[in-house]
């Protein structure tokens, strides 16, 4: 059985390699692949299940919906460029949509996962930003707009974070290690998976003097990143 996690494809037209490279992923490695955990902004923004055709992401849909239909289950947690996601596209592509933070088992392990956004604290701005955007109230007033108003809006948000990117430190866009820690310690796991950051790697301390890993996912920009865990054997990152 091989298990796999991904997380910051932020896939869109403009980058048509990137998605290319998902798509054939999916189709080399699905029927190797008996579960594969997406951890967040697989696109570079959603704008609400109705409007997938026209942000040009019927391929990326077709080819999800290819992997389920051939036995890849595959589990979705929302990204803070992707959190409209939806019932409907989970229907259409046969994906689970899990909540952030969601906890399974690899082994006797306790494993959570997190897109990752939720454990950078110290970023002050977005943390209010995403606390806005997340609320019922935002939500709602954002999907009444027509599609045009939306993708507009998308992209004006997408150029004012990529602004503001860069005048923060790296180490203010990272995540807090009090959280998690904390997030660990309330879910008792021995390891951590998540995205968001860009910055993948292995990193491994004590919590409540229990050694402990946590795995950074990395981006899909120029080449695929995909943590591997495979039956009786360790997590691998290739």
């Amino acid at each position: 059985m091989t298990i796999a996690f991904i997380s910051d494809l932020h896939l869109t037209p403009q980058r048509p390699d990137s998605s290319a490279l998902f798509e054939h992923f999916l189709e080399t490695t699905g029927a190797l692949i008996e579960e594969l955990y997406i951890l967040g902004d697989l696109f570079e923004y959603w704008i609400g299940d109705d409007a997938g055709e026209q942000l040009g992401h019927q391929r990326i849909e077709t080819a999800l919906q290819r992997a389920t239909k051939a036995g890849t289950n595959i589990f979705f947690i929302h990204g803070n460029r992707d959190f409209l996601i939806g019932s409907d596209f989970a229907k259409r592509t046969g994906c689970l949509i899990l909540p952030d933070p969601s906890v399974i088992t690899l082994g006797d392990r306790i494993v959570v996962l997190s897109h990752g956004d939720a454990l950078c604290t110290d970023d002050v701005e977005h943390q209010a930003s995403r606390n806005q955007m997340l609320s019922s109230k935002w939500k709602g007033a954002f999907l009444d707009k027509s599609i045009k108003e939306r993708i507009d809006s998308a992209e004006e948000m997408r150029l004012h974070s990529e602004r503001n990117k860069q005048h923060k430190s790296m180490e203010i866009m990272d995540v807090n290690q009090q959280e998690v820690e904390k997030m660990m310690r309330e879910h008792n796991a021995e390891i951590m998976i998540h995205g968001h950051t860009h910055r993948p790697g292995v990193h491994e301390f004590e919590v409540d003097s229990k050694t402990v890993k946590r795995y950074v996912l990395g981006d899909w920009y120029e080449q695929k990143s995909v943590l591997t865990y495979k039956k009786c054997r360790s997590l691998d990152q290739i």
